[in-house]
């Protein structure tokens, strides 16, 4: 989790808990007086299991049909009822659903505002207004206060798992602006692109070409720093999907257990190494990041407060669907836009163009939160039991000085400071640790 923000499934931070995700398989048997498991993963959503094209077309009524049941069918009726908003395709498609089943009164949606030009909030609540739902803004905390503390203390007692997400520490603070979340039925739109297919970007493209050969210096791992353009660059092809943290010499000064995690994603990589690169990325990006850092967040929280997680887009049925279009309904090779047909739907019915609002995405300003709760953040993580406290000192004082400096790579060392700071939380204060 320090060298890449996630412990890839089955595997968990724990020892001998593990995780069945997406294409993976379990096999159990006994050996003499020994229970054994053995563990094998297959891909279940690869382009080359589409139907060509002409053989299905997409039915956009029954997309949203499908989705409005997907939703409406695992609804409490005893709880209320919020969905994830944001002017994303995914949210924007659940919405338009639930709009067209005639639930506007029955769910609430709620939106993170962020800072800047990322923000979403203004967007969200004018398509919320269209199609007729209430709609509430979070607001990003930087300063924490004592019932915020309270709010995170209680989160990460609770946690089952540990989560790197940079957005973590923003869900305790909504149970705080918004006290219905709890024990709520909370909708969220994660989890289609395992079976939607990732593009990968261009600069993606050239790197992941490049990480064939700089991959292959794994010794200079040992040597170079978090920040450093070095640490990027010597990634195995795998790595590039999702994998961000710190560098196998900080990661061995902070954690005296550290285990090089070389091995494992040189191989997760010559296994893929023939694949359709559009495969490679959403086989590692959404069954390991995306499931154990995306969505791993929002699954913490709903457990931590009670309430009833709903993942429209994860229905078996829905997911069946979407295997088998025609990827030129899904994903375009050339400009690489992803989710055409979610595109077109909400472009068409709602008047919401994704090519003109944007990538967004869900920010958090993690750097603000680092410098202005400084000595609450410091002491937990220096008081944490798993770290060596000369090393992570150590490690610490040089991020620190490059976040004050401004630089290009100031962000990146506050993200890694905050990545410590949620990793020692959880092992400091979860009632399972």
């Amino acid at each position: 989790m320090l060298q890449n923000g996630v412990a890839p499934p089955p595997r968990t931070s724990y020892e001998e808990i593990y995780i069945l995700g997406i294409g993976d398989e379990a096999k159990i048997f006994s050996r003499g007086d020994m229970v054994e498991v053995e563990f094998t993963h297959d891909f279940p959503f690869s382009n080359r299991n589409r139907c060509l094209a002409g053989e299905m077309d997409p039915d956009e009524d029954k997309i949203l049909e499908m989705l409005a049941t997907a939703t409406i069918s695992r609804i409490d009726p005893r709880r209320p009822s919020f969905l994830f908003h944001s002017a994303g395709k995914d949210s924007n498609s659940i919405a338009l659903a639930l709009a067209e089943a005639g639930w506007q009164k029955h769910v609430t949606l709620i939106t993170h505002k962020s800072k800047g030009q990322a923000d979403e909030s203004e967007i969200s609540a004018k398509f919320a207004k269209k199609l007729g739902f209430k709609h509430r803004i979070l607001q990003e905390v930087d300063q924490l206060q004592p019932l915020h503390h309270q709010s995170i203390d209680h989160y990460f007692a609770n946690a089952p798992f540990p989560c790197t997400d940079n957005v973590t520490l923003a869900y305790p603070l909504y149970a705080v602006q918004i006290p219905e979340l709890q024990e709520a039925n909370l909708i969220d739109g994660g989890g289609n692109d395992s079976y939607m297919a990732t593009p990968p970007t261009e600069r993606e493209l050239k790197t992941n070409e490049l990480a064939k050969l700089t991959s292959r210096l794994p010794v200079l791992r040992n040597y170079i720093k978090s920040e450093s353009m070095l640490n990027s660059l010597l990634k195995t092809p795998a790595e590039w999907w999702g994998m961000t943290g710190f560098s196998l010499a900080d990661a061995n000064r902070i954690y005296p257990g550290n285990v090089p995690v070389y091995s494992y994603w040189q191989n997760e990589s010559k296994i893929r190494k023939d694949w359709d690169v559009y495969d490679f990325k959403t086989d590692v990006l959404t069954t390991r990041t995306a499931a154990e850092v995306h969505i791993r967040k929002v699954r913490n929280f709903s457990d931590t407060i009670g309430s009833k997680l709903i993942l429209p887009f994860c229905d078996e049925k829905i997911a069946d669907y979407f295997a088998k279009l025609p990827e030129s309904y899904l994903f375009d090779r050339k400009t690489l836009k992803n989710k055409l047909i979610l595109r077109k739907i909400i472009n068409e019915k709602m008047g919401l163009d994704s090519d003109k609002v944007g990538k967004k995405g869900f920010s958090y300003d993690s750097r603000s939160v680092v410098l202005q709760n400084w000595e609450v953040i410091i002491r937990e993580i220096y008081d944490c039991s798993l770290w060596s406290r000369a090393g992570v000192e150590r490690v610490i004082t040089r991020l620190k000085h490059t976040v004050e400096a401004s630089s290009r790579y100031s962000p990146l060392a506050a993200e890694l400071i905050y990545r410590i700071y949620l990793i020692s939380k959880h092992s400091s204060k979860n009632k399972y640790c």
